[in-house]
């Protein structure tokens, strides 16, 4: 098995369903589930009136090597990675948190990815009004805080995403996030407020 030449990732015959992942089948169906739920809808309208409208597959099932949920990138897409997915409500976050990416890099005509303060206000952004850092979903990850936790999961999380940038050092990410902090993350575009 391990000397077969491994299928190309999106080919249907790929079955990412490892460790309890899903297969690029399933993972596109509950992408296609997502689409349905409110913040969805509002995040897809928002960018069609950003006149950033999105085609049918800008939100691709993919098998990922390295351990994270998904990624945004400019002229692909949103990418799910099936093979890390176990429920709905992991690939709704998803879509909505990279939702938020695609937002930010429709309306900042000079967004720079490769700036680490341009990439730590996305991550604040989306780490804040996505609600990955819910009470219960920071529960769940083990991180349990009364007091400020949610400003605390934002704080990590962003550390984590813009580490993973190659032109962003630990020391560079960390200055970044916190010169962008107040601005980031008060700003609530296209939301009137924090969902």
């Amino acid at each position: 098995m391990a000397d077969e030449p491994a299928p190309e990732p999106g080919s249907s015959s790929f079955s990412s369903a490892i460790n309890g992942g899903k297969t690029l089948e399933e993972c596109q169906d509950m992408i296609q589930r997502s689409l349905r739920i409110p913040m969805v809808k509002f995040l897809l309208k928002h960018l069609e009136q950003a006149g950033c409208g999105i085609g049918d597959r800008f939100i691709k099932a993919v098998h990922c090597d390295k351990q994270i949920a998904g990624g945004y990138a400019r002229g692909e897409g949103i990418l799910v990675c099936g093979n890390h997915m176990n429920i709905q409500d992991e690939v709704n976050q998803v879509v909505i948190h990279e939702l938020i990416h695609a937002f930010d890099d429709c309306r900042a005509a000079n967004l720079n990815w490769a700036n680490c303060a341009h990439h730590a206000c996305s991550e604040i952004r989306a780490g804040h009004l996505s609600g990955d850092c819910h009470y219960k979903r920071e529960l769940l990850r083990g991180f349990v805080k009364i007091r400020g936790h949610e400003q605390d999961c934002v704080r990590r999380r962003v550390m984590k995403s813009v580490i993973a940038n190659p032109y962003c050092s630990e020391a560079a990410a960390k200055d970044a996030m916190e010169a962008v902090w107040d601005v980031c993350y008060n700003d609530t575009q296209p939301f009137d407020r924090a969902p």
